[in-house]
């Protein structure tokens, strides 16, 4: 069975189990790279961690009481737009789903495939495309609101540069890489003829490439923004060390060298240092731990897992080597630049045609720096909060835990029991079990480790080109620094991040052009004009508002979903379908013919 949700199964025991295991299990090898990394990312106090600042001004607002006769207290305000937040999700949850992608450029040209492809907010660029749902403005990059203005400024850049410019070029005047047989947008595969792609057609019974199968079906081609997408992950993995090395190396290197007394202590460090801290051998028993039981998995399920011991132990290496680069990123910008496609690059050229395994070594190279950054952000939060380190590990590993049980068992419950799941030609037109995030999970397995890159970015690939962004890359943030040296003066100039600006193009798919749009439009509305004009207002209640949006919708969503998307009760009119943008997913080159589209 083959199911397009990330999850390759091919008997008992199931591959499913070994990855969402997987999945889980590395929440404690996450632990091993916080517990290592806390000097580097939790103390200094440089390292800030913008995204906690809403956490903590809702526990304030908690907990602290307040002078009711400055204004509305910070609770208030909170309870108020909690309740509206969790009302106005009824209209684009439910009631009115055309407020997630509003695109009325699609209502004026009805009938042409380029407006269509420019103006659609689900399968275009998203131009005059916006969305009125909270959900959806902060789905993939975080809230807007606690996003410092320096990294809007930059992703916006980088956004601005790729979708309005970029993308344009290399499909209407280039046609680069053959662009305009398929969507302009979109998280499928294609064959040569502009039709989706039939992995089933190139798979032996054990999941390896036929490869004599794939050569008379036809090669492997992706939409002309996912490709050049992960044209841009290469030169963000690059930039990302680069910068680092740059901009924060020094720092990092005095610290290794257990210089952390004479860093600058802020006034948390120093509280919190009349706390019993957690020893560091507690962390490191849970990282070997871990590490020894990735390898008995390996070992007991050889054949299933595809991925060999050393594969396991090259997946951790690489995690130690990107964690801390990306950690400073993170702890500084809210932006987080992932590696996905770098590990599965590698992997895939190590062993190709073996899509299980690749998606192991992403789980296990990339998913174990994500829970790592989740579980400093937390530490983080509680150096704010003063919450006693001992404690903070103690809630965090029984959560883990609990958490990891449930999802395990509520994953596999839904494998053996939704019928059609995120296969989308086979679903009812309204269900929900779409996918999107791990659709683009399973097809980056196909490219990386099915196909593999040698047949797609190597000698004679047709995406060979994109290779060189990573030398680019890598030297995009040199003339940042070299500029900050001789004009230091310039305050503005070290605040250019090569690795955020490459990030306004990161996550597409699944995220669209519309979602990051409205997310860069909320965030510079309320952290720079109603900072600026409004800066009493701004420092009350900014975050309190980010908090009461997130809480709201989750609550909303949570009670649509049980009370009636589980149900099958799904209304059916016009506000019910969104975007309204059929030919918004038609090729445009002449010859090629896809239902519904007309032929030119």
């Amino acid at each position: 069975m083959l199911h397009q949700d990330g999850c390759w199964s091919n008997g008992v025991p199931s591959v499913c189990v070994c990855v969402y295991f997987g999945e889980e299990h590395n929440n404690i090898l996450g632990y091993g790279w916080a517990g290592m990394l806390r000097r580097y990312l939790v103390d200094p106090v440089e390292m800030w961690w913008p995204a906690n600042l809403a956490q903590v001004s809702l526990f304030r607002a908690l907990h602290e009481k307040e002078n009711k006769g400055e204004g509305m207290t910070r609770m208030r305000f909170f309870m108020i737009f909690l309740v509206l937040s969790f009302a106005y999700y009824a209209l684009p949850g439910y009631l009115f789903p055309i407020l997630t992608f509003f695109s009325w450029v699609c209502w004026v040209w009805p009938n042409s495939i380029t407006a269509q492809q420019i103006g659609s907010g689900y399968h275009g660029l998203g131009v005059g495309a916006f969305t009125l749902d909270w959900a959806g403005i902060s789905a993939y990059h975080g809230s807007p609101l606690v996003t410092p203005w320096t990294s809007i400024l930059n992703v916006g850049a980088g956004f601005i540069a790729f979708i309005y410019i970029i993308v344009p070029i290399c499909y209407w005047k280039y046609d680069t890489f053959d662009a305009r047989k398929f969507p302009i947008f979109s998280n499928k595969l294609f064959t040569a003829t502009g039709h989706e792609y039939d992995t089933t057609r190139i798979l032996t019974p054990q999941f390896d490439l036929n490869i004599a199968a794939y050569k008379s079906y036809s090669k492997l081609y992706l939409s002309p923004l996912f490709a050049l997408s992960i044209g841009s992950g290469f030169a963000r993995f690059t930039a990302t060390l680069t910068h680092v090395a740059l901009f924060h190396g020094g720092d990092i290197w005095k610290q290794s060298k257990s210089a952390v007394k004479n860093a600058k202590i802020d006034i948390h460090a120093k509280l919190m240092q009349s706390y019993k801290q957690v020893p560091q051998w507690w962390y490191l028993v849970m990282l070997v731990g871990s590490i020894a039981l990735s390898l008995v998995m390996c070992f007991v399920w050889k054949e299933d897992v595809q991925l060999p011991w050393w594969g396991f132990l090259f997946a951790f290496g690489l995690a130690w080597l990107v964690t801390l680069p990306i950690g400073v990123i993170q702890a500084t910008t809210n932006q987080q630049p992932g590696y996905d496609i770098i590990a599965q690059f590698i992997i895939g050229y190590i062993l190709p045609g073996k899509p299980i395994a690749n998606l192991l070594f992403k789980i296990y190279g990339r998913i174990s720096t994500i829970h790592a950054l989740s579980f400093l952000s937390d530490l983080k939060l509680g150096h704010y909060m003063k919450i006693p380190p001992r404690c903070m590990f103690t809630a965090q590993l029984v959560g883990t835990l609990v958490a990891g049980t449930v999802n395990l068992a509520v994953s596999w419950w839904m494998l053996e029991n939704i019928e059609n799941l995120c296969d989308i030609e086979g679903l009812h037109p309204e269900s929900p079990w779409t996918c999107p995030k791990f659709k683009v999970t399973f097809d980056a397995s196909v490219i990386w480790g099915l196909i593999g890159p040698e047949r797609l970015f190597g000698s004679g690939g047709l995406y060979r080109n994109l290779v060189w962004l990573f030398l680019i890359g890598a030297f995009l943030p040199v003339p940042v620094w070299i500029m900050s040296k001789i004009f230091p003066e310039k305050k503005w100039i070290p605040l250019i991040n090569i690795p955020v600006i490459s990030y306004g193009f990161a996550g597409m798919p699944p995220a669209t052009p519309t979602n990051i749009a409205s997310w860069l439009v909320t965030g510079m509305i309320f952290n720079y004009f109603v900072f600026k004009y409004r800066k009493q207002w701004w420092q009350k209640y900014n975050y309190i508002l980010s908090a009461a949006l997130d809480a709201g919708t989750a609550f909303m969503g949570v009670l649509l979903f049980f009370a009636l998307q589980n149900e099958g009760v799904n209304l059916k009119w016009w506000g019910a379908k969104p975007d309204h943008c059929p030919l918004a997913t038609c090729p445009t080159a002449t010859g090629i013919n896809v239902t519904g589209c007309p032929i030119f």
